[in-house]
């Protein structure tokens, strides 16, 4: 039976330091569904669209990654795709100390186990907000996001 995770995010942007999380859950799920949540009451830098272009770009050689747009709950979208696990990134004790409790809380609900990798220590100071907030005051982006001139298009 084929192992699927999904990687629940907005991703505003996807960094180097998700894709590492993704090459991580590679080795142990035959997919990885990235899934890119939609919070109406979230006011995004990049666009839907780009975001979604922007990650499928990254991944175009590799098949068993795909790339899914979903609202609600993430427990919700894993069951819809037949997941029973999420896979969260983690860069230090404070991610694990909020990941855990959305985990336990998800599990709670749905049963689906979520899975956490640590990512490599250069991307640790990688932040999505950060980031914005470089590609916002005229900051190149490069050095923290793959294929960053698809996503600024």
């Amino acid at each position: 039976m084929k192992k699927t995770a999904v990687f629940p995010g907005s991703f505003d942007p996807f960094t180097k330091g998700h894709e590492c999380i993704i090459d991580k859950a590679l080795n142990l799920f035959d997919e990885v569904v990235i899934g890119i949540g939609q919070n109406t009451s979230k006011n995004y830098l990049f666009s839907l669209e780009n975001r979604k272009q922007h990650i499928e770009s990254i991944f175009e050689h590799e098949d068993r990654v795909k790339v899914l747009v979903f609202t609600g709950l993430t427990v919700d979208f894993c069951k819809s795709i037949k997941s029973d696990f999420i896979v969260r990134g983690l860069r230090d004790s404070k991610d694990f100390g909020y990941e855990r409790s959305i985990a336990q809380m998800n599990y709670e609900i749905s049963g689906i186990e979520s899975v956490f990798f640590m990512t490599v220590p250069e991307y640790t100071a990688i932040n999505s907000t950060i980031v914005r907030e470089i590609h916002k005051s005229g900051g190149n982006i490069d050095l923290f996001v793959t294929n960053a001139e698809k996503l600024v298009k």
